[in-house]
């Protein structure tokens, strides 16, 4: 029985990826609709997971990084990748083509309250309340799943902020429903320590 080694590296993580023990490991693709929440499979996957359209799922990335989101079928997508945006990536500080695992989570709780602090050089110069203009917006009626230490960027105003998720009750993630309290007070967190604890992490 000969063994068959690629000699292309991609085929070599397809192989991986085929073989069928693994079914929740998929390569990380572009995202065609940029929401930081969203995820997307193909429905056959989604089939293979018993996954449903708007379920939440729970992503693992490198360095033990994990965040939540909801997951959507793209008829687009091929059967091994998945569909997520930049914010997603470096929340599991993963690249284009890297592997991610992702699996079903299914008893999210509504968030009681969340802190959340933005990135000082996001916000440098800006007046006005952040959380009218930039959170109240972005968490209306929308239901996102939020997981600590997460990282995401909201366009409002005139530009783009930069918060992270400091706390979450219930942890380390929840749902922010309407009547999830949203904390936004407290210095914004510096980017060079935001940084260091990437770093630090390996």
């Amino acid at each position: 029985m000969a063994d068959v080694h690629p000699s292309n590296p991609d085929d070599l993580a397809t192989a991986i990826l085929r073989k069928k023990d693994r079914p929740n490991r998929l390569i990380v693709e572009e995202a065609v609709n940029d929401d930081n929440s969203v995820v997307a499979l193909s429905q056959a996957k989604m089939d293979e997971l018993q996954l449903f359209r708007g379920d939440t799922v729970l992503l693992k990335g490198k360095r033990r990084k994990e965040t939540v989101c909801i997951v959507l079928s793209d008829e687009t997508c091929s059967d091994e990748k998945i569909r997520m945006n930049r914010i997603v990536r470096n929340n599991l500080r993963v690249r284009l083509s890297d592997v991610v695992s992702i699996q079903p989570c299914p008893d999210v709780k509504y968030g009681k309250r969340i802190h959340v602090l933005p990135i000082d050089d996001t916000v440098e110069g800006l007046t006005g309340n952040l959380f009218e203009v930039y959170l109240k917006p972005y968490f209306l009626e929308a239901y996102r799943p939020i997981h600590k230490d997460d990282v995401f960027v909201v366009r409002g105003g005139m530009r783009a902020v930069e918060f992270k998720v400091v706390e979450t009750e219930p942890s380390p993630y929840c749902i922010v429903a309407p009547d999830t309290v949203i904390h936004c007070d407290g210095d914004p967190i510096k980017r060079e320590e935001e940084e260091e604890a990437l770093n630090a992490i390996g």
